[in-house]
């Protein structure tokens, strides 16, 4: 299990952070917002589903760029639910740092306030859930419209795509409720169909030929 306080190691490539232990990437070498904004927002029919309240489930926070690319998208009255699980909370300076390489995008707000669980982003209320997710998505009370998979490759990072795991995201998932993942892997898609999804493989980002999104039945 893993240890809610500790900070991850990173390596870095061309400003991007490389996480030591998983040897993966934060984000797309290429260009992090829009692999977010393909990913996750088209991935999740986003943000024409976005109004008041929706709520929105992430596993995996990393540098919170998903989240701010999300509260950038937000244009409705009102504010948006976004949780996000991570079991390795980013320090303060390499979020910052990663976060600088894409100056179209305004972090201040969570940079001003991080590492606080709960944060005030614009049109978002954002809470962290920080711990191994096997550990604490199973107590959580909430349930998402809208799910961010951004765990690290399965293949890296095996525990944070268990089908057990998957079964409590559909679990913790409100009616028609969607998740958008980047990995098309054949053991993801198939538990989280087996969950309850209707899982569709479509176009990736970037290099990546495929990804996966889906709708709880």
């Amino acid at each position: 299990m893993s240890d809610e306080n500790l900070s991850p190691t990173l390596d870095w490539r061309d400003g991007t952070p490389i996480a030591t232990r998983f040897d993966d990437p934060y984000f797309s070498l290429a260009s992090g917002p829009e692999e977010t904004r393909h990913t996750f927002l088209a991935g999740n029919d986003l943000p024409a589903r976005l109004c008041a309240g929706f709520h929105i489930a992430e596993l995996g926070f990393g540098t919170g760029l998903n989240a701010l690319v999300t509260a950038a998208a937000w244009r409705g009255a009102g504010r948006l639910r976004y949780t996000a699980f991570e079991a390795y909370p980013m320090a303060l300076d390499d979020m910052a740092r990663a976060l600088a390489a894409f100056p179209e995008i305004d972090a201040n707000a969570l940079l001003d306030q991080w590492p606080s669980d709960r944060i005030a982003l614009p049109g978002v209320d954002l809470e962290v859930v920080r711990g191994d997710v096997r550990e604490t998505l199973p107590v959580w009370t909430g349930r998402a419209d809208a799910w961010f998979l951004d765990g690290f490759a399965p293949a890296k990072n095996p525990e944070m795509w268990e089908p057990c795991l998957m079964v409590e995201v559909a679990r913790h998932t409100a009616p028609r409720g969607t998740f958008a993942t980047y990995t098309a892997a054949g053991h993801v898609r198939r538990a989280l169909a087996e969950a309850g999804f209707t899982v569709r493989r479509v176009p990736g980002y970037g290099r990546k030929r495929h990804m996966s999104r889906g709708v709880l039945a």
